[in-house]
């Protein structure tokens, strides 16, 4: 673990505990405001202490954060579900704090992919302006909904994903035979230095028009649900558009840090963001990654991914029990 990421834990780790010690005095200090906007996140009366559902969290988070480096998704498709399904927190601050988780580990990678050469901002800039711009309404559409409609769409969304997880395949070096006039138009292509084999790699990509519109879909979906789109970034870069696996993980990355970002602004400007569920979230996310990147050596890759996608599949049946049934 690099320096930086040593001193960025620690003042994560000294935020969580300002943020647990003065969370309860405001309380006391600010009267039945801040007391009602707290206990909103809380569906049922809870006779909890205040610090038992924040330290919970950090260790589902934990534990969230090593799968979703061992299962290679991202942690907002892992939070949303998981928490919403398993925790007594309404829907609306899952999902914002959802976006946050989500946005975090983008920013982190981002500026390593561009500096790698591995992110495209000829790739991403377009696509980011579209899925930017349909997330925010997605979180708004998703705020006004009611909550058991949400839920339900919610469980359909996650077992398709789990269906897309089981079903889709990857192409390293897709075959792109000439890039579509649009694409020319935007000149979306490259060239990246592969690691494995010490060559230059060019590429292009082609039915930009189709990926495109698939993209306004992927940004409601992001806003709606809070939960990032790589999921389904990667497979329509990748094997629609035709661009290589490494630069659409990579780019994919990226678009989340811009994506994620519009529709927050959205869940925080409602009130939707409370310091004592974000805070153990980011901090059990971060740390459960680090340990995850060390585990990815000597994990079984196909026992890891079978085993997140039960979990997907199990969080996403109890959304749709939560949805239907209340």
């Amino acid at each position: 673990m690099g320096k930086y990421a040593k001193i960025g834990i620690c003042i994560l780790l000294c935020l969580m505990g300002a943020a647990l010690i003065i969370s309860p005095a405001m309380a006391q200090d600010h009267g039945d405001g801040y007391e009602a906007t707290a206990a909103s996140a809380l569906i049922p009366q809870d006779t909890h202490p205040w610090w038992f559902w924040p330290l919970l969290l950090f260790v589902v988070t934990f534990v969230m954060g090593i799968l979703a480096v061992l299962g290679g998704v991202g942690g907002g498709v892992l939070f949303v579900p998981i928490i919403s399904g398993f925790f007594p927190f309404h829907l609306d601050f899952v999902r914002g704090t959802g976006l946050l988780v989500a946005l975090s580990g983008a920013l982190a990678a981002g500026p390593g992919l561009l500096k790698a050469n591995l992110a495209s901002l000829r790739l991403a800039i377009p696509v980011a302006l579209i899925a930017s711009t349909c997330a925010i309404f997605g979180a708004m559409i998703g705020l006004a909904l009611p909550t058991n409609i949400i839920q339900i769409c919610l469980g359909v969304t996650i077992l398709g994903i789990c269906v897309l997880m089981l079903t889709a395949k990857k192409s390293e070096f897709p075959d792109v035979p000439e890039s579509d006039p649009l694409s020319a138009s935007l000149r979306i292509y490259g060239v990246y230095q592969e690691a494995s084999t010490g060559r230059p790699i060019h590429w292009k990509v082609h039915r930009t028009p189709l990926g495109l519109a698939l993209f306004v879909i992927i940004g409601v979906m992001a806003g709606m649900f809070g939960l990032g789109a790589g999921w389904a970034n990667v497979p329509v870069l990748n094997l629609l558009m035709g661009a290589p696996l490494k630069i659409s993980v990579a780019t994919s990355k990226f678009l989340l840090s811009i994506t994620d970002t519009s529709a927050a602004w959205i869940y925080m400007n409602k009130g939707c963001v409370i310091p004592l569920m974000v805070v153990p979230s980011l901090v059990g996310i971060m740390l459960g990654s680090f340990l995850g990147v060390r585990l990815l050596k000597i994990a079984k890759p196909g026992f890891i991914r079978w085993m997140v996608i039960g979990i997907l599949a199990f969080a996403g049946l109890k959304a749709l029990q939560k949805g239907i049934f209340g």
